[in-house]
């Protein structure tokens, strides 16, 4: 983990049913975008365990193989000051994007690490819990064009994948932290500004 709280929030997602995804997802922003140049910034929004991490991975990984430049993905555990930090960590998206520069948290450690700068020439990818909001947008739109996506996954699924991925450390966490999501989206209001929504393993 190193220092992070997890390995990637999709953990347990089929890889190729991401990649595919990925791939569709790819060709959707190109076209929205007339052809022009990939986004600056990215935003994989969506709740816990709704497979944000693997998708962002998935889409860096298909740019690159399309010749792109590798995108740069900055997940929102970095932000995060404990698991009591969303708003927090939401909060300080804007000024990240603004300043080219983080603080990353160290679950392990309970401190911020020293500053980690962003590679201006590729795009960024930021994914998470919170990354998407007003203040958010309107930072990476000083940078270039953006894109938002948030990911809708059925709770259950949510919750075994968010489980197999942090095991018993988020266990005790689960509902106070889906209190937390539920009480900040309320107020940042992610789904409303995303450009996209996508459905992830819904029944048929």
């Amino acid at each position: 983990m190193s220092g992070q709280r997890g390995a990637g929030a999709g953990a347990g997602a089929d890889a190729g049913t991401t990649a595919a995804l990925a791939e569709r997802l790819a060709g959707r922003i190109a076209l929205r975008l007339g052809g022009a140049a990939w986004p600056s910034v990215v935003f994989i929004e969506g709740r816990s365990g709704s497979g944000k991490t693997t998708l962002a991975e998935a889409l860096a990984a298909r740019l690159e193989q399309a010749g792109c430049a590798r995108p740069q993905i900055v997940g929102m555990d970095e932000l995060y000051p404990g698991w009591r930090g969303l708003a927090e960590g939401s909060a300080s998206v804007a000024a990240m994007l603004s300043r080219g520069a983080y603080l990353r948290y160290d679950w392990y450690a309970e401190r911020f690490t020293p500053e980690i700068t962003l590679d201006r020439t590729a795009p960024i990818i930021v994914e998470g819990c919170g990354s998407l909001s007003a203040a958010a947008l309107a930072a990476a739109r000083e940078i270039g064009p953006a894109y938002a996506v948030w990911i809708e996954c059925p709770t259950a699924l949510r919750r075994e994948r968010a489980i197999a991925r942090d095991g018993e450390t988020f266990l005790p966490h689960w509902d106070a932290w889906a209190d937390q999501e539920a009480a900040h989206f309320a107020v940042s209001l992610p789904l409303a500004r995303a450009h996209e929504l996508v459905h992830v393993g819904a029944q048929a």
